[in-house]
């Protein structure tokens, strides 16, 4: 029987394409190709050793592996097929659900700013 982490290894090239767009589905008389990100990520480890504490006692030498892994698909749009070709259309949800981390941290930055410019305003600091 093959390793499974070997079997996973070969599989994952083919993984990326396939995941990322859609089988072509005909809608309205025009050809759509879903689009999708795609995220996924493997880890494992493993170790082993002595317990120091006790040294003297039997056992006291142990061993442990694990692994893991996950992965996550957001729906971004579809290639849609028009006069001048396939066309790229967005999809609301997804550029909400992407912008709001975007917009959140811009947000954060500039209130950071704003704060570290009025505290040296305060404090008599002339940065000229």
């Amino acid at each position: 029987m093959e390793d499974p982490i070997e079997m996973l290894t070969k599989s994952l090239p083919s993984w990326g394409a396939k995941m990322a767009f859609g089988e072509s589905i005909t809608v309205g008389g025009r050809e759509v190709v879903p689009a999708a990100l795609v995220i996924f990520g493997f880890g494992g480890g493993g170790g082993a050793g002595k317990w120091v504490q006790r040294e003297s006692t039997p056992g006291n030498e142990s061993e442990g592996s694990g692994g893991g892994g996950g992965g996550y698909t957001l729906p971004i749009g579809a290639y849609v097929d028009g006069p001048d070709g396939p066309k790229f259309q967005a999809n609301p949800v997804a550029l909400i659900i992407v912008s709001v981390p975007l917009v959140t941290a811009a947000g954060w930055a500039l209130a950071r700013i704003i704060s570290a410019g009025s505290r040296a305003r305060t404090a008599g600091v002339d940065y000229r």
